[in-house]
Parts: C-alpha cells; sequence; structure tokens
C-alpha cells in the first residue's frame, strides 16, 4: 500500500505582517556597509534574507555581530 508524502513549502517563520507561521525563501546576501570605497572590498558582511510567500514582506539580519 502506497502512502502520500506531505508536500513540504520550506521554511516556515513567524510573520510580523501575517501575525502567523507562513513559509519563507531563506537567503544569505554579502552586503557592504563601508561607504568609502577603499573599504569598500573589506567591509562586506553576511545577511539571513527571509521573505514571505504569502505577503512579500521582506526582513534582512546581520549574521556576524562581532
Amino acid at each position: 500500500m502506497a502512502s502520500k508524502t506531505p508536500r513540504s513549502d520550506g521554511m516556515t517563520e513567524s510573520c510580523g505582517n501575517c501575525g502567523k507561521e507562513t513559509p519563507h525563501d531563506v537567503s544569505v546576501e554579502l552586503k557592504t556597509e563601508s561607504e568609502k570605497d577603499e573599504n569598500a572590498a573589506f567591509s562586506r558582511e553576511p545577511y539571513r534574507i527571509s521573505k514571505c510567500r504569502v505577503c512579500g514582506e521582506q526582513t534582512s539580519t546581520r549574521m556576524n555581530n562581532a
């Protein structure tokens, strides 16, 4: 007897705009924090980008808090 595997809609997180747990697309992006050209290559920091698939709200969290 075969059983159906539940479909996974990916990662779910709490969405402040929706007010509940919703599926999100999550990625990591390098952002340049320095406004000076000579330091720009050394000032890139990883940020976690999370976008709600229901309402489209996007949050960005700095991952290195050194």
